[in-house]
């Protein structure tokens, strides 16, 4: 790992005046450098990847400078449409650099990154962004030149960080104890309180692993389980459409309030399609947990009254324990259309949660047929 404070450094030496996107676990100790040597105002953690683009675009026309966006790889598919229709020099020509942290290469057990890491470097030159990989021998350099080729050209530059450049090789467990439950824990008082015939969803990082872990502590199987491990955001809609083609099954969306927020718009579906059997239920911890700790907005904004305004039913106001939150599911459960829940959590995993090893075909093989039979 490099000397982030050097590299942020070289960085705003060379140009760069304001940063944003959406943190990652391959870039964490940068975000988090970011968070201490920024003020609030020059770097601004968006819903997802293509917001931040469009966000360093309007900002660049105000400033002369070179924002800088970062992701992970997997966010490139929300930036394609404003890389290329705004930000392109065929367009706006718009000068910025894209620090991407780069997961595929070599993750034999996550086959969600396989295709994107292949993809990756294909996916800027399909582009027309010029890139660089960067390693640790090359990371200073590649800030210099990176922001001078997106000056001289004045378009998006691509730096693609390798595992290990700029993130800690021990991740971050952040923990505090602001409210009684854990995320593990709420999940388990959902198990306790839904029919045994619900179909759950679990979002992408550490709930698809507390779910799993669960149903392993209880002895139960995963067939009714669906653990959204790619596809950042969009768990909501995945939920939504199981209980589109199953009516006759409850099915709960366990999702992240960052998660929530990539894809808010999502929301709007549910009330048109009816879906009674439906509750969307946010693990709100206000931070992405998953991948460092870097804070959401999850407890800034009123995730009850958005739902309320998209036709939700809800219990009015955010449960925080596990009296409220039993009740709340009961509720919800009770009534025929849409269910939300905005579940106040404490930060923190627990330290002994053991790692997520599945066949995913398996699974999905699995759940296929518990809802088709």
């Amino acid at each position: 790992m490099i000397d982030q404070v050097a590299f942020i450094n070289k960085l705003q030496e060379s140009g760069v005046c304001f940063f944003t996107g959406v943190p990652d676990s391959y870039l964490n100790d940068f975000c988090n450098t970011l968070l201490e040597l920024v003020p609030n105002s020059q770097n601004i953690i968006t819903a997802n990847e293509g917001n931040a683009i469009a966000l360093a675009a309007g900002y660049s026309f105000g400033k002369d400078c070179v924002p800088l966006v970062y992701m992970q790889n997997s966010g490139l598919g929300n930036c394609v449409n404003p890389l290329v229709s705004l930000a392109d020099s065929n367009v706006y020509s718009v000068p910025m650099i894209l620090l991407i942290g780069w997961r595929g290469p070599n993750e034999d057990n996550h086959p969600q990154h396989k295709t994107q890491g292949e993809i990756t470097p294909k996916l800027l030159e399909n582009m027309h962004i010029p890139y660089k990989i960067v390693d640790e021998d090359n990371a200073m350099d590649s800030a210099v030149w990176a922001a001078k080729m997106a000056k001289e050209l004045s378009q998006p530059i691509g730096l693609i960080a390798n595992k290990g450049v700029f993130n800690a090789k021990i991740k971050i467990n952040a923990s505090d104890n602001n409210y009684p439950m854990s995320r593990e824990e709420a999940i388990s008082i959902i198990l306790d309180v839904a029919p045994e015939n619900t179909v759950y969803t679990a979002t992408t990082g550490r709930a698809t692993r507390e779910l799993y872990a669960q149903r392993e502590l209880r002895g139960e199987g995963h067939a009714n389980d669906f653990l959204n491990v790619g596809a950042m955001g969009h768990n909501s809609s995945v939920a939504l459409g199981v209980a589109m083609a199953c009516p006759e099954r409850p099915v709960i969306c366990l999702d992240g309030d960052a998660s929530a927020i990539m894809h808010l718009g999502a929301m709007t579906t549910a009330r048109k399609v009816g879906a009674g059997n439906y509750i969307h239920v946010i693990l709100n911890n206000d931070v992405h947990e998953s991948v460092g700790g870097q804070p959401s907005t999850g407890h800034q904004i009123d995730f009850t009254a958005i739902a309320e305004g998209c036709g939700y039913e809800t219990v009015g106001r955010p449960v925080a324990n596990q009296d409220e939150l039993q009740v709340a599911i009961k509720t919800l459960l009770a009534k025929d259309k849409p269910g939300f829940v905005d579940v106040r959590i404490r930060k923190g995993i627990r330290s002994d949660l053991p790692a997520l090893k599945i066949s995913h075909q398996i699974l999905i093989d699995d759940l296929r047929n518990e809802l088709r039979k």
